[in-house]
């Protein structure tokens, strides 16, 4: 399989179902992520959820995410580990997710939002050393620095229920990312030793923060 067609493959399942459900708004309401429609037995909405999107700056942004990190990741990998990494990203997400919000019925979310964050994640365990860009800050920063400090604001976000936006899937999709990279890639353990442990940090604080009911 060519190592771009993966990409605007998934990127073009992701257009497909987002389009599909700006244009109807009842396919919209049953394939979304819903604490009261999973806990009802609609497990396919913790899957499906990750292929919608509320409108296209958020289809577009996460779109952008995705092509932008993929190929790091398929060089390191190839197409099927990068898709397996994609997909148990979605997963993760979708259950720190319901963890999270199992005690409030109406919480619902859509996005891919976790399968990208989990592509990133596991981009920037692969190549720390990257340099990247963001706004407002005008100098490119290393992609270890701007993961760590994604996932503390996404903390904040969590705790503080910061905006619209569903802190815990990014979370659950960067562990799930985190994880399967050492998965298929464990000599990462020895050669980048303090950096595995850099990007666990705040992996640690969550669930310390969660263990001690801080969050």
């Amino acid at each position: 399989m060519n190592m771009r067609k993966v990409t605007i493959a998934l990127m073009a399942i992701n257009v497909l179902v987002s389009i599909k459900g700006f244009n109807d708004s009842s396919f919209f309401n049953r394939y979304k992520f819903s604490v009261s429609g999973i806990l009802a037995g609609q497990k396919d909405r913790m899957f499906s959820s990750a292929f919608l999107h509320v409108d296209f700056p958020h289809l577009f942004f996460n779109m952008f995410t995705l092509y932008f990190f993929a190929d790091v990741v398929i060089d390191w990998f190839g197409p099927i580990k990068f898709i397996i990494i994609y997909l148990m990203s979605l997963a993760a997400g979708s259950l720190l997710a319901l963890s999270f919000h199992k005690n409030e019925p109406y919480y619902s979310a859509v996005g891919a939002s976790g399968a990208v964050t989990g592509v990133l994640y596991a981009a920037i365990l692969l190549q720390p050393q990257m340099q990247l860009g963001i706004m407002f800050i005008p100098i490119p920063l290393p992609a270890y620095v701007i993961g760590i400090g994604y996932l503390l604001y996404s903390i904040y976000g969590m705790k503080n229920r910061v905006g619209n936006i569903g802190h815990t899937a990014h979370f659950g999709g960067a562990i799930g990312g985190y994880l399967t990279t050492l998965f298929f890639n464990p000599s990462l353990l020895i050669t980048d030793t303090l950096m595995v442990i850099l990007l666990a940090i705040p992996i640690i604080i969550l669930f310390a923060l969660e263990k001690m009911g801080k969050i």
